[in-house]
This record gives structure tokens, sequence and C-alpha cells, in this order.
């Protein structure tokens, strides 16, 4: 599939971390969608085809909770792959683990292909994944390989305790250890505690035979314990006080319970055996295929969840119309910035202002200018989430979206001033420019959010002029957001510098009677004519203010 990885940078402007901690709380999730959105596909025929899969999603509420409740189940094919590269993977309870982890899998691909059936799917996507776990249900084998987990697992069930011998030596030392019984019933601690009782009464302390019936348990009265249990504080002289059982857990190092669970593990191979024989006639189940498509399901429930809850609190979201992606355009109906639905969304007191945008041949790039605060960074950031958002296959922040993919979108904000040390900040910004140009093509999406504002005024207007002919050569769709009026004041100059099919425009943003608007609209730089909306609002213009001071 043809994509290219946003950078460190595009990552970081378009601030696709916010969706990362708003999904999920685990770090290793977070990387997950943080590496699946940075992954950004480019062909129109992909793009669509993911389109079409989140719609099939968007639509089917029950399908989307059912899908989820299944996946949940799935994660366990993360471990299944650990298990089958452990180096202890023969181990009897390991592999009876993984019968019973198999057994569900094969659940959940028999859910997985009955909620797909029961839906009506339009997706070219799902109608795939329909096909794949109706041969994986057909083709691998799972009624013959469930009527076997569940003999095998019958049978195993049954073994509930273990009755070991210890031969001693002459001083009382553990020499050899045996399995004397294999039973079907647990010890409890009453029986352990008979035993020792029954012990302590005992004249001679020891036992005639090796028969289970007879096996009693002594710890002596000095020293480190028997098999390495250490002696317990408050145990001295006779055992006719003891009556508590010593349970270790799990985490506990012991040797006793690490010797253990070796010597058992050994005795029981001829069962070990028995159970890799099963695994083995399945070890090729394809439907383990089903593990790399976890991420991508999940990421599209997330996103269609969280546009069901925009589109129930009246936030417009539509979906994209995905058109070949050398046509280079874009064009948008009441646009926003997804961040400012998220913060309505929960709960705080804003207006949504919508704008359009339409990217094509007369002009793939603007000079933006306006007020500070005015909304220009807000809009910039907002063409580059839509995209990002369309070709991922998502729904967008928007009324009506078309909308050709971009090869990559490339941002170039303000860096912090903690990495302008070595450079300085304009040779620090003017290095990033030069990295954009030597890899952005006429398909790309350039971003650029008050570039060589910090700079001196004429140096960073000679550079912007250049950067901006640079864009139009190009010919990729482009946002030169800047303070900087006179830049967008000579348009024919710029248009006419070389023969290219992708013209410069200059947008504003809006001003009403002194107070930021936020619309965006195609005009000619205003220049002062802020400035002076808000002196002639506040009463500072010179007439103004000389008729104030005539009065007095």
């Amino acid at each position: 599939m043809e994509f290219k990885e946003l950078s460190e940078e595009a990552c970081n402007d378009l601030s696709l971390d916010m969706f990362c901690t708003r999904f999920f709380k685990k770090e290793y999730d977070r990387n997950m969608l943080m590496n699946l959105l940075r992954q950004m596909p480019s062909s129109a025929k992909v793009v669509k085809y993911r389109v079409d899969i989140f719609d099939d999603i968007l639509r089917h509420p029950e399908l989307r909770s059912n899908i989820a409740e299944l996946l949940g189940q799935l994660e366990f094919l993360k471990s299944l792959h650990k298990h089958a590269r452990d180096s202890e993977a023969s181990s009897v309870f390991q592999i009876i683990n993984r019968l019973n982890e198999l057994d569900s899998y094969i659940d959940c691909v028999a859910g997985i292909k009955e909620i797909l059936e029961h839906n009506e799917i339009h997706s070219e996507g799902l109608k795939e994944l329909l096909r794949l776990v109706r041969h994986i249900h057909a083709d691998s084998g799972f009624p013959a390989l469930k009527e076997d987990i569940k003999k095998v697992i019958n049978d195993t069930g049954k073994i509930k305790s273990i009755t070991l011998g210890v031969n001693l030596s002459r001083t009382l030392a553990p020499e050899e250890v045996g399995i004397v019984s294999i039973n079907n019933k647990s010890f409890s601690r009453i029986g352990v505690l008979s035993n020792f009782y029954e012990f302590a009464a005992l004249k001679d302390g020891v036992h005639e035979g090796t028969g289970p019936d007879s096996m009693k348990f002594h710890l002596p009265k000095t020293g480190s314990g028997i098999l390495g249990i250490p002696k317990q504080s408050g145990i001295k002289g006779s055992l006719t006080g003891l009556a508590k059982v010593y349970v270790l857990s799990d985490n506990e190092t012991n040797p006793l319970m690490k010797n253990l669970s070796e010597v058992i593990t050994e005795m029981l191979k001829p069962v070990v055996r028995k159970l890799n024989d099963v695994l083995a006639k399945y070890v090729d189940v394809e439907g383990y295929s089903l593990i790399s498509l976890i991420p991508e399901l999940t990421f599209y429930l997330k996103w269609a969840e969280l546009t069901e809850e925009l589109l129930t609190a009246g936030i417009p979201m539509c979906k994209p119309e995905i058109i070949d992606e050398n046509r280079r355009e874009f064009y948008a109906e009441g646009l926003y910035n997804i961040k400012l639905g998220l913060k309505k969304l929960d709960g705080e007191e804003i207006d949504i202002v919508t704008n359009t945008a339409d990217f094509r041949r007369e002009r793939r790039i603007y000079i933006m200018t306006g007020p500070n605060r005015g909304g220009k960074t807000t809009f910039t950031q907002a063409i580059g989430l839509i995209f990002l958002m369309a070709q991922h296959g998502l729904y967008v922040p928007a009324s009506r979206c078309i909308l050709s993919p971009a090869d990559c979108i490339y941002t170039h904000f303000p860096a912090d001033e903690s990495q302008t040390v070595d450079l300085g900040r304009l040779g620090e910004e003017s290095k990033r420019m030069g990295e954009i140009f030597s890899q952005a093509t006429n398909r790309s999406l350039l971003l650029f959010n008050e570039s060589l504002a910090t700079t001196n005024f004429e140096e960073g207007l000679f550079i912007a002029n250049d950067v901006v002919k640079a864009m139009h050569y190009l010919g990729a769709r482009a946002i030169f957001n800047t303070h900087m009026h006179e830049l967008a004041m000579h348009l024919d100059e710029l248009n006419n510098s070389e023969p290219t099919d992708s013209n410069v425009a200059s947008l504003i943003t809006g001003i009403d009677n002194g107070k930021r608007s936020f619309k965006v609209s195609l005009a000619p730089p205003c220049g002062q004519s802020y400035a002076k909306d808000i002196a002639r609002k506040y009463g500072v213009t010179y007439d103004q203010l000389k008729a104030c001071i005539s009065k007095q």
C-alpha cells in the first residue's frame, strides 16, 4: 500500500496526541494509535476502500458493539504467539491454558462470522473479512479441533491433586521424589492437618509402607526446614501445637515450589505429549491471521463511537467524497477544527464557526492574513486534520467534503525555543523549510503557520516571498499563514513568476465591527484595517481623541 509517514513535527503540529489520550489509557494502546495515524495512505482507491468500511461500521451500532466484545476476547492472541515461542511451552500447565485459549478463539471466529452475516454490509473491506472468517471456519478443521479440545480438557481436568513420595537419607535429607498417585480430588487443609496431628500423637513417628494412606509430614525441630521451607518463628519443641498449613503464593521464590513444578512437568510427560499431538494437527490454523486486524478494527470502532457522539450532539460530520489523487483538489463546506468539536462535546460553552475551503487550479496556494487570535492557526490546523481523517477513511468535521488525497502532510509551525539553540530561530526555521521542499511533491499538502514571525521583518518578508514562489512552482496545495500582509499584496507578480498550473490567492480572517468573527474569506489583505476598527470602536482614533480633548 502506498503511504508516507508523517514527521514528528507534523504529528505535534496537528495535535494527534489528543486522540490517543482520548481513546486509550494504556501507553501501549496510545502508541499503537499514533503509529496508525502517522502512516498516511495516499491512493484514492485505498482511501475509498477505507471510507466504505468506516461507513458500514458507523451505520450498524449493533455490529460495532458485538465486534468490540469479540475483539476483547481476541486479545489473548497476542500472548498465544508468546506461548508458542516460550522455551517452557511443553509445560502441561501452559499447554492446557493454550487449549482453552484456542477454544475461545474458535468461538470468536464463529461469532464474527455470524455478526457479519446478519448485518447488511456494503463495503468491500467487510465483505472480504466475511469471506476470510468463512474460509477459516470451514477449512481450518474447527469442528474436529473443538471435539479434540473438549476431550483433552475433560481428561486433564479430572486431575485435582498429586500425591508425592519423598525418600530421605539417614540424615533425613530429601534424596528422591516420585508421584505416588494422581487424584481426582483436591487435598483440603483439614485433611492435611489431621495427618500432622496423627503424626504428633505417635510414639516413634515412623510408619510402615509407602502408600498414600500412610504418607505423613515431619518438620524438624531445628534448622531451616524440610525441602527448603524456612523454619517459621514460634515453632519450637513438640509439633503438637502446630495448626497451620503454609501456602506459598505464585510470586514467592521458593526452591520447593520451583522443584515441584519441574518434577511434575517431567513426570507428566505422557500427558504433555498427548496435548502436543492435538496441537500439532492445528499448528497452522489460518485464523491466527486475524491478529493483524485487531488494531485496525479497534481503530475504526473508536472513531465510529466518537463520530456518533458528535452527530448526536448536533456537531456536523460527513462522509468525504474521494476523487482521483492526481486532480490535487479539495473542497469543503461547513468545515471546522475537530478540536473545537471535542471541546464542545466535553461541555465547553463555545460557538463553532464553520468555513468553506476551496483548493483547485485557480488557487491552490493561499496566503492567509488576519489579526492575532483571529483563527488563522485554528483554520490551518483544521485543513490538515480533515485530510488526515479522510485519508484514514473516517468521517470529517464538515457538512460536505470532496478531496483528492495528498501524498503527505508537511507542517511548519513555530519551534520551541529549546530546539533553536544551535542554529537560532531563523536558522532553524530555514533549515526545516529546506527539508520540507526536498521531500514534498505537487500532491503534498503544505501548512506553514506564522513562519518567520519572530525574525527581522525585512528578512522574514524576503524569505517568505521566495518560499511562496517555491510553493507556486511546486504546485502543491498550501497555506502560508502569516502576519506579513505585504506578502499578499502583489499576487500578480507571484503568479507570473513561473508558468505553473497552481495560482496563489489571498485569504483573510474576518472582522465584524471590531470583533473577530473567525470567518475566513477570499479577499485582499486588510493591512491596518483591524487596528482602525478597534481604535474606532473604543474611541481612540485621532478625530475621536481630538473631539474628546476639545470637550474638556
